[in-house]
């Protein structure tokens, strides 16, 4: 199935192809302070794929803090928060998670689970999230 939705003012969009029903997720809750402070809900599946696209680039934030490892990506017109993106030039592929509350169809999703990463350094880091996280393309204008 192909989920789609984006950020409240449409100039970020995506299309999620996983073939996992909502209801079969494992949601997580990131406990770092950017995902606390966004209430983030993140899904993925390493089998899908998930194209990000954005209408107006200057619009686009793409924040980086402490290890600077992901961009989180956020409207700067309407303040969503829509997914963290990493670019990952070891593999030639880029990787992201997928906030549920930017999809247009949010229903059905369980609770998150809290998950806590202090304990992971950079390499661990990127390592899980290629591991768990969904293949990503991202289209700017």
């Amino acid at each position: 199935a192909t989920l789609t939705g984006g950020c409240h003012c449409r100039n970020i969009k995506v299309e999620f192809d996983t073939d996992i029903a909502p209801a079969d997720f494992e949601p997580r809750a990131c406990d770092c302070s950017f995902c606390r402070q966004h209430q983030s809900r993140a899904v993925s599946d390493p089998a899908g794929a998930l194209r990000i696209s954005v209408a107006d680039g200057d619009q686009l934030s793409r924040y980086q803090f402490a290890l600077k490892t992901i961009e989180f990506l956020v409207c700067r017109n309407c303040g969503v928060y829509v997914a963290p993106f990493m670019p990952d030039p070891t593999d030639q592929q880029a990787y992201s998670s997928l906030m549920i509350s930017a999809l247009d169809e949010r229903d059905g999703f369980p609770q998150p689970m809290s998950k806590n990463y202090d304990d992971q350094g950079k390499e661990d880091r990127t390592a899980r999230r290629r591991r768990v996280w969904t293949p990503a393309t991202l289209t700017i204008g």
